[in-house]
């Protein structure tokens, strides 16, 4: 299994659908930086449901020794930079990115990109899930944007037709 590196969006919205627990049934190791941690703290400080890290044993916090000056000046979040420059370190890791612009930064460096709807195929590849499409639907009540076109190709991909 590979081992991978987690953004913050990925984890808020799998804990959100329920299905924050197909990642160590994916992965046999998952980082995420410090940064992400702190996102998520600033989120349950203002109230939102957001997943407490500590739970989940499988998570380990592992910081990058580096951060790439040039991503500091880009529209991203401390998370993404720090998942990203970790990712660089470690390139044999999957790194977790619901983001556009960090998706295609972090592609164009060459590294793993996965996001949430790729851990979602992912699992139902392997068997962990007999459907995607009921957590399409709850990552869209949760707020993440799939557009109609995306919708079907995720669902096309999943061997899934439209309901």
């Amino acid at each position: 299994m590979p081992e991978a590196i987690s953004n913050t969006s990925p984890l808020l919205y799998l804990y959100r659908i329920g299905a924050i627990e197909l990642l160590p049934a994916l992965f046999n190791e998952v980082w995420s930086p410090e940064a992400v941690r702190d996102e998520l703290n600033v989120g349950f400080s203002r109230g939102y449901d957001v997943p407490d890290l500590h739970v989940y044993p499988w998570i380990t916090i592992v910081n990058p020794s580096a951060m790439p000056s040039e991503w500091l000046a880009l529209d991203l979040g401390p998370g993404e930079i720090a998942a990203m420059a970790l990712a660089l370190e470690y390139r044999e890791r999957v790194i977790l990115l619901d983001d556009r612009l960090a998706r295609r930064i972090a592609q164009a460096a060459g590294l793993q990109v996965w996001g949430t709807l790729k851990v979602l195929i992912e699992a139902k590849r392997i068997g962990l899930i007999d459907r995607i499409a009921p957590f399409v639907n709850r990552l869209s009540d949760q707020g993440m944007w799939i557009s109609v076109t995306i919708r079907r190709r995720i669902l096309s991909l999943a061997s899934e037709d439209e309901p």
